[in-house]
């Protein structure tokens, strides 16, 4: 195991979690600079694909990146989100949001200009400078003490736009600046209109700005309470469409359904889809703290496969050029023919096709390049790779396991994410098996009349049935076996092998939670214990 693990693994009980963090974060660097670094210098990687990263590209919080065109209520996500206000917001139906916001954590509010957040070593934003002068005017940072940002920094981009309005320029790549952003954050969320479905060219590029980061993506299906459920099935099935047309995975996408804005809903149809849909959404969106260094892992063995496969191209290009004459006519010869050659690599280092940069763009970027200048085939740094691959990578896997296990659970807090995580508007509360929770009366007892007609129609004997005439009872639900037995074993309170009338009223009560979509407990919960039984259980603590 490398040194810098031996060092520190001694103290790691004694460390706390941010020490727990860098940890993993100073193994990631090392890495980094010692094994894939001098790859991508020795090829020019950084000229065609992504700058070298910085230490604040290790040590940044997880960011999520908001893209859809305008008016889909990105900022009003954002909003959502932390529950106020931040420096530089603006909403409304027009184009609002003209500019790349990244919205931070800071002790006081404020913001700071592109062309100052750029030249700042402690933010993972200097490599932008690269898009110029028209971008940087159009990027900033809003800082504000808001507990959600603690743990989780937001990127807000500009609405994107349709039709006539996308000619415009906007006097910098957008999709490169998309695609730099991708590869740095740890969610994308796409963003759709109910009333907006249509996916503009410019849209469909930004969308193929993320090749690769198919892990990343969720789709937010927006202002969903604004259709009846009948269009909303349509909508929903039109959005499937559009995006199975640009995004080409075999695996279907995410999409979440919902009002992300703190306003009371059009159509209340849907109020339980809706709420579930959230919930779900904040918890992927709470466990991205927990999963910062798996995914910085990840992105790092992604780009050291990506410079590998750059570098046998870079290489195969040098060594089949002419050292004399027919220099210009060989360059051009070997760009048209470069899907062969990627045919070829593939073959010859047994690569898979879609570790391999796309044809088309790499073939622009060649054309201003000499080949003769490129470096040959470096085996040493190409075995360095390959070693951190095969080897450090698992070690440093082990690693990020101990520490998730002895760390805290780290879970983005504050803002929306408070306001479903407690009390009577958490999630759940008063439904299925916790339904009567709070409620002195035994809550089964209500339909308890009903039960108790079904029950004497099973001949009991000495006020019990048996577990054979019980089945036929309960069989008549249609339920898999699986489901009936859980449900024998939480309705059996004495254990017995038998049921009196209120197990088995209790039973059916379980029955009608089950069929009404809830999940079974795993145990009994104190407020369903018949009262019959309460006194021969240990009381809860």
């Amino acid at each position: 195991m490398f040194s810098w693990m031996g060092r520190q693994a001694g103290g790691r009980e004694r460390a706390g979690g941010a020490d727990a963090v860098q940890t993993v974060t100073g193994g990631l660097r090392s890495l980094y600079l010692r094994k894939v670094l001098p790859l991508e210098e020795a090829y020019r990687f950084h000229e065609f694909h992504s700058p070298a990263l910085e230490d604040a590209d290790f040590e940044n919080k997880p960011m999520i990146l908001l893209v859809g065109q305008y008016s889909t209520g990105k900022t009003t996500f954002i909003r959502y989100l932390l529950e106020q206000d931040f420096p530089g917001m603006r909403i409304g139906p027009e184009p609002t949001t003209d500019s790349f916001i990244a919205v931070m954590y800071g002790e006081t509010e404020g913001s700071t200009p592109g062309n100052a957040l750029v030249v700042d070593p402690k933010k993972p934003f200097r490599k932008l400078s690269r898009f110029g002068n028209a971008f940087l005017n159009r990027f900033m940072c809003s800082q504000l003490p808001n507990q959600v940002l603690k743990s989780i920094s937001i990127i807000d981009s500009p609405g994107i736009l349709s039709g006539e309005k996308q000619r415009i320029s906007r006097g910098y790549d957008f999709c490169q600046v998309l695609q730099w952003f991708a590869e740095r954050v740890d969610r994308i969320i796409l963003l759709f209109d109910a009333h907006k479905l249509d996916i503009s060219d410019e849209f469909s590029e930004a969308i193929k700005a993320f090749r690769g980061q198919d892990d990343k993506i969720r789709v937010v299906l927006n202002k969903a309470d604004q259709v009846d459920t009948q269009q909303l099935m349509r909508v929903y099935g039109a959005l499937m469409w559009s995006l199975g047309k640009v995004i080409n995975t075999p695996e279907v996408l995410r999409v979440y359904i919902g009002s992300f804005w703190a306003q009371p809903l059009q159509n209340t149809d849907n109020r339980r889809l809706f709420e579930a849909e959230a919930q779900d959404l904040f918890r992927d969106i709470q466990s991205l703290p927990q999963k910062a260094a798996v995914r910085k892992l990840n992105d790092l063995i992604k780009r050291a496969r990506l410079a590998k496969v750059h570098a046998y191209i870079i290489s195969h290009l040098k060594k089949e050029m002419p050292t004399v004459f027919g220099k210009e006519n060989k360059k051009r010869e070997l760009i048209s023919r470069l899907p062969e050659i990627y045919l070829q690599l593939q073959r010859e280092y047994q690569i898979s096709a879609g570790d391999f940069p796309e044809v088309k763009t790499m073939q622009e970027q060649l054309e201003n390049y000499d080949f003769t200048k490129f470096h040959s085939l470096k085996p040493k740094l190409i075995e360095a790779v390959d070693n951190m691959l095969s080897s450090k990578i698992s070690s440093l896997m082990n690693l990020i396991s101990q520490e998730e296990i002895s760390m805290p659970t780290q879970l983005v807090q504050g803002g929306a994410f408070d306001g479903t995580t407690e009390g009577p508007f958490n999630q759940g509360y008063g439904e299925g098996a916790k339904e009567g929770a709070d409620e002195e009366e035994w809550v089964v007892a209500k339909d308890k009349p009903i039960y108790d007609e079904l029950f004497y129609t099973l001949s009991p004997v000495n006020g019990k049935i048996s577990g054979v005439n019980a089945k036929k009872e309960m069989v008549t639900s249609k339920l898999p076996n699986s489901v009936l037995g859980k449900i024998w074993k939480l309705a059996d309170c004495d254990c017995d092998g038998m049921l009196d009338e209120e197990e088995f009223a209790l039973a059916k009560h379980f029955i009608k939670i089950k069929l009404d979509g809830y999940e079974l407990p795993n145990s009994l919960p104190p407020h369903l214990v018949p009262p019959s039984h309460r006194k021969s259980l240990p009381k809860a603590d």
